[in-house]
């Protein structure tokens, strides 16, 4: 350790979904997907859990696949928050037209 008085922080759970749904104000719910394997039968499933995150610039928007990070509690549910908009989804308009 170079500084005594520094710590190191240990490493964060990092998560990739879609954002399903805006909650409230510079508040995102995110879909995360992991696969998982069935013990008796080998038949690969996929499974869901929704993630309350916060988003600082309130820039996320449904249908945006992001990357979360584990943070301190923010809330009674928001413990995530968005790092970054890995790529923009398609808006209401581009869905209607097409």
């Amino acid at each position: 350790m170079a500084d005594a008085g520094a710590k190191e922080r240990g490493t964060r759970k990092e998560r990739l979904g879609v954002v399903v749904s805006k909650s409230g104000n510079k508040t995102v719910v995110v879909r995360v997907e992991r696969r998982e394997r069935h013990a008796q039968y080998g038949k690969v499933m996929r499974r869901f859990k929704k993630f309350h995150a916060h988003d600082e610039a309130n820039a996320a928007k449904e249908g945006d696949r992001v990357l979360i990070a584990e943070i301190r509690p923010m809330s009674r549910l928001k413990r995530w928050r968005v790092l970054q908009i890995v790529a923009a989804g398609k808006s209401q308009e581009q869905v209607g037209t097409a």
